[in-house]
């Protein structure tokens, strides 16, 4: 295997480790990946930044998570390239849990793991390749050749209800029902959340608008400036530990759909999502006041207690209200049942 080293000798051929001398002319420290971008012209600073966030940077032996590091004048670094992702997805026989299916579109009942569409780290066994390999050229094409039929998403670790648009006129139908967030139209979206502890009244909203967080790519945050989110909550049941409330099962109901959108209000006023791993990691502490039934099943949910219960809109041809309910998956089940036993 050829090795790229230093910016003149710097090899675009089809590598897969590649290892640079950093700043090798600066007379000062520079950043990280302007400093990969300076090395090997070929490769654009955006990717070299998406490299170091997935962790594919070394130096000295140890990755390094953060494109703004300075690194001093001839720093050795090592960088671990992927094989490019094929332009478009393969289909792949996924199963899935298919709700409801006629000529104009596809309601899935989407498990908790699976990925909807082809992204960074995950060129395979999304929905988008299941569904290519259920439906094939039928599914519309306005979200492009990596994103067929896809209308709206869940993040990987939620599970629940999607509707899935079959040809280009029911994919502007549905996208137009879900930008105008029922305002005009019978569009519903409801989730369930088990949050930690109680929230002091029995409904409310969250009105916060959401922006990327500046020190962390992968997270949103509560920002002024950022893109307006409105999130309607009602308390359901509270369940105690100790004589004291612990959790709460909560249904949010959505005004906007912006990423991570319940997540991070929840989060914001206080009652995160219960085992979120963005958003909810300084409530881990919490789990010591649940019993041992309780600990067990949250570690056995190992995602966020997140699911999209509900789901209703306007058939894109007919115009009939569609109106669809999932159960709460096995995992989340077992969680509020042993916050039941107030074990």
């Amino acid at each position: 295997m050829r090795l790229a080293v230093g910016r003149k000798r710097c090899y675009i051929a089809c590598m897969e480790i590649r290892e640079l001398i950093l700043a090798e002319d600066a007379e000062k420290p520079m950043r990280l990946d302007a400093a990969l971008a300076a090395a090997c012209t070929e490769i654009s600073r955006a990717r070299f930044q998406a490299l170091i966030r997935e962790g594919q940077v070394s130096i000295n032996g140890a990755a390094v998570s953060d494109p703004s590091r300075k690194v001093e004048p001839a720093t050795r670094a090592k960088v671990v390239i992927p094989p490019p992702a094929p332009a478009e997805p393969e289909p792949e026989p996924i199963a899935l849990n298919i709700v409801h299916e006629d000529a104009d579109l596809i309601v899935i009942d989407k498990p908790a793991g699976l990925v909807v569409h082809p992204g960074a780290g995950n060129a395979t066994g999304t929905l988008v390749n299941a569904l290519l390999h259920h439906a094939g050229d039928s599914l519309s094409g306005i979200g492009g050749v990596a994103r067929p039929g896809i209308v709206h998403r869940l993040d990987k670790e939620t599970s629940g209800l999607l509707v899935i648009a079959k040809n280009d006129t029911a994919h502007k139908s549905l996208s137009a029902q879900f930008a105008d967030h029922g305002r005009e139209g019978p569009l519903e979206r409801a989730y369930a959340a088990i949050v930690w502890g109680e929230p002091s009244r029995a409904r409310g909203s969250v009105d916060a608008a959401i922006a990327r967080d500046p020190s962390n790519a992968r997270k949103m945050a509560v920002r002024g400036g950022g893109r307006h989110a409105v999130t309607h909550w009602q308390k359901l049941k509270t369940y105690d530990a100790g004589g004291k409330p612990v959790a709460a099962l909560v249904e949010c109901r959505l005004e906007t759909g912006r990423t991570h959108q319940i997540r991070l209000h929840m989060a914001h006023i206080g009652h995160p999502v219960m085992g979120d791993p963005v958003y909810g990691t300084g409530f881990k502490s919490k789990a010591a006041l649940l019993g041992p039934p309780a600990r067990q099943a949250l570690e056995n949910l190992g995602r966020q207690a997140l699911h999209a219960r509900l789901l209703a809109f306007a058939h894109p041809k007919t115009g009939k209200t569609m109106r669809f309910e999932s159960e709460l998956p096995q995992d989340m089940a077992n969680l509020l049942e042993a916050l039941e036993s107030g074990a």
